[in-house]
């Protein structure tokens, strides 16, 4: 299993959808588009942030269960990183000691009943996705949601540079797996096809290195690779 981890506008749904493709498997998404806390959690985050990551934390916790049943699912959002955004969120004052308390414990207890419901330990690799502010911004601009305008709301920028700087510690002190940085702000996976094939291939590159794919498997995956067009 490979799982994404990347901050607001990284590109981890699209390099979901390319990674899935190119192996062959099924991609599993962050429940964003019907998710009805998200939007509210916009207007008044020190009203929702507790509700809004209990309602990913469940979501996401379902989503593992089933991705894990087999082999080589792509999940485009870790249940690593709930933690950063509860954690960062705490610290801006949208959650109290209480409920910090209560989601630190929820959130060991299903990291505790992971390997029985899901019948697997750990991911097998994690994708993180490196961006700049600019890049982000670009990103956030482009798909549009009202929401996370910093044209509707100034301040969201501040709290955007504020998350991309908690992802480098993070990322750093991530050990469930082995795990490999993209530069999102050096390859546009999205629009350039010879960018998704360095992309692919340092993917590729890395499940051999650990062992997750055989050396005919990876020449297959070269195979595809030359033969891929934009719209793949």
């Amino acid at each position: 299993m490979i799982i994404m981890s990347g901050a607001i506008g990284a590109g981890k749904s699209n390099l979901t959808t390319f990674v899935s493709k190119h192996l062959g498997t099924e991609a599993f998404f962050e429940p964003v588009g019907d998710n009805p806390i998200l939007p509210l959690f916009y207007k008044d985050p020190n009203h929702y942030a507790f509700l809004l990551q209990i309602y990913f934390l469940n979501k996401r916790f379902a989503m593992i269960k089933e991705a894990m049943t087999n082999d080589n699912n792509v999940l485009d959002r870790s249940i690593y990183e709930d933690s950063l955004f509860f954690h960062m969120n705490a610290e801006m004052g949208r959650c109290n000691e209480e409920e910090v308390k209560v989601y630190d414990d929820l959130l060991e207890n299903m990291m505790e009943e992971l390997p029985y419901a899901a019948h697997k330990k750990a991911p097998d690799l994690l994708v993180h996705i490196d961006i700049d502010i600019t890049t982000m911004l670009a990103h956030i601009k482009k798909r549009g949601r009202d929401y996370e305008q910093i044209e509707n709301d100034p301040t969201l920028r501040d709290y955007y540079i504020n998350l991309l700087e908690h992802y480098t510690p993070w990322y750093e002190a991530y050990d469930a797996s082995p795990k490999m940085t993209i530069d999102a702000s050096q390859y546009d996976f999205v629009n350039s096809l010879e960018d998704r094939k360095i992309v692919l291939k340092s993917i590729d590159d890395k499940l051999l290195e650990i062992g997750k794919i055989d050396e005919d498997e990876y020449a297959s995956l070269m195979l595809k690779l030359e033969r891929m067009q934009l719209d793949d």
